[in-house]
């Protein structure tokens, strides 16, 4: 009996394992359908009294292309300068644009440029260890021009939520993880990943 159970404990949690990437996928599809791809139909079809299933899509990378294309030429970069400098002025949206800036330009970057390195650190209490990714250092001129490094720690299994801790170099230990398998370990919830430090 006690076979049987670690039998179908072992097959369960592979099935669990292979339909996981399939679910997330699935509830990407159906919000790019029903959040974009359906309400962009209706739109049409209201307009112009007919729909084309997957018109929605088409004209959201049409109108990202050619929004693309008009910020890139010499108006289309003043016009944007224009904003800048209008949205620096107003206390608010200042704050707000500024964040939205530099997260675009994070973005930007290319994929092997996001994080620097993972690192591991104490966190919330001393003893226990958590992957964290190197984003960037940090001058405390308070402390004799030390340099802190700042570190994102995701939110298992949801790699994009999480929290930024400054933290000193000391403190960190490095588990000789590359970014992708240090990734496959956070989103695994420890299910996957390197077998040693």
């Amino acid at each position: 009996m006690k076979k049987l159970f670690e039998h179908l404990k072992k097959f369960a949690l592979r099935g669990l394992m292979a339909l996981i990437p399939a679910t997330i996928t699935y509830f990407v599809i159906r919000f790019v359908y029903f959040g974009i791809d359906k309400r962009m139909m209706s739109i049409l079809e209201h307009k112009l009294g007919f729909s084309i299933p997957g018109m929605g899509i088409v004209i959201l990378i049409a109108v990202l292309y050619l929004t693309g294309l008009a910020v890139s030429n010499v108006i289309g970069r003043g016009s944007v300068n224009f904003l800048e400098k209008v949205f620096h002025r107003l206390p608010l949206i200042r704050t707000t644009y500024r964040v939205g800036q530099q997260l675009s330009n994070a973005l930007a970057l290319p994929q092997n440029q996001l994080f620097k390195r993972a690192v591991l650190i104490n966190y919330l209490k001393p003893g226990i260890w958590t992957i964290g990714f190197v984003t960037g250092s940090i001058i405390d001129t308070k402390n004799d021009n030390e340099t802190l490094l700042k570190v994102f720690v995701p939110t298992p299994p949801i790699p994009t939520s999480g929290t930024m801790v400054l933290v000193r170099e000391s403190d960190t230990r490095d588990p000789g993880w590359t970014i992708e398998e240090s990734l496959q370990t956070v989103i695994s919830g420890g299910l996957i990943g390197p077998g040693q430090i």
